[in-house]
């Protein structure tokens, strides 16, 4: 478990996670944050958002800017800074594939294009819909918050070849969406990641939540986010061995990290795979009902609730028994 070896890597998601009610990082959550970078451990901030739209809720509080920034569910991968130290592109051919496969969800789709200028901020262009008023109807504040970056784009196939095809993401009703899942995941090309039941065969490798079985064939992957408060489920789509716990190891590697070292916070599926990935995990209060019996027969801590400044209690226990020895 990382607090039995000396922490050294601190992941943390950010919806539902990091943010307070009132989308900001709370002054306990910065002060943790910022202990643990003086302890010597490394904040890595891994998100779905892309990474603009992560920038516009962690800039300016101060985090080192050498800090990793896993954004688009590891599709992506950044210092705070900016300094691009990964990226995977969805295969044109793939997307182009998914948009007919899809059929009637595509009123749900949204494509990602990654067009991060130098100053940390995107162009219009970074996100292309086809049709709005189901986006709208769903994920109506998003859509108006990302207003200036959204393009539509019809058919959205005429938009595929651009330069930085980072994701494809779907979001409706949660019984919509997991009738989108099960059309998708029908489909050898498409893997799941952080997604129940688990098959009894299933291999993970090392924490990066692919399936061994049929990963080589695959070129997709599903992230899913749950939110059953507001009946909204987001779906994205990914190149195949993508996921935040992919990049969050790699990273790591890089650092000269061990897994053992890693504590991940998170709160919903879309961080199976980073939960997965470390020594040890925290499960956000807030989390579905259905992820924390998973987190429990994983022996994973369930935490605190994000509305009362759950990642600083976790950071600062853990800090607090390594000051302490134990």
């Amino acid at each position: 478990m990382a607090d039995r070896k000396r922490l050294r890597m601190v992941a943390v998601d950010v919806d539902g996670t990091l943010l307070g009610a009132d989308g900001k990082v709370s002054a306990r959550n910065v002060a943790a944050l910022k202990a643990a970078e003086r302890a010597g451990v490394e904040v890595v901030i891994a998100t779905g958002r892309r990474h603009s739209y992560a920038m516009k809720v962690l800039r300016g509080l101060g985090l080192s800017e050498e800090s990793g920034l896993i954004s688009s569910n590891g599709g992506v991968v950044r210092t705070l800074g900016g300094r691009l130290l990964e990226r995977t592109l969805l295969e044109q051919r793939t997307a182009e594939w998914l948009c007919g496969h899809i059929g009637e969800f595509r009123r749900a789709l949204l494509v990602t294009f990654d067009r991060v200028r130098e100053d940390g901020d995107d162009t219009r262009g970074a996100l292309v819909v086809e049709e709005m008023d189901e986006l709208n109807g769903s994920i109506g504040k998003w859509m108006a918050a990302n207003e200036p970056y959204i393009e539509r784009v019809v058919p959205m196939e005429a938009a595929l070849g651009r330069e930085g095809l980072i994701q494809m993401m779907l979001c409706g009703t949660i019984e919509r969406m997991r009738e989108a899942e099960a059309l998708l995941l029908g489909d050898p090309k498409v893997v799941g990641v952080g997604l129940e039941p688990l098959g009894r065969s299933e291999v993970r490798r090392e924490g990066a939540g692919l399936a061994a079985e049929g990963a080589a064939q695959a070129e997709a992957a599903l992230h899913r986010t749950e939110y059953p408060e507001r009946d909204l489920s987001i779906v994205d789509i990914l190149p195949a061995g993508c996921s935040k716990g992919r990049a969050l190891l790699d990273l790591a590697r890089e650092r000269g990290v061990e897994r053992e070292e890693i504590l991940a916070i998170g709160d919903n599926w879309n961080d199976v795979s980073m939960l997965e990935a470390a020594g040890s995990a925290v499960l956000m209060a807030n989390a579905p009902e259905d992820l924390k019996e998973v987190a429990v027969g994983r022996g994973w801590s369930v935490g605190a609730h994000h509305l009362e400044d759950g990642v600083a209690v976790a950071v600062e226990a853990v800090l607090d028994r390594a000051l302490h020895g134990v």
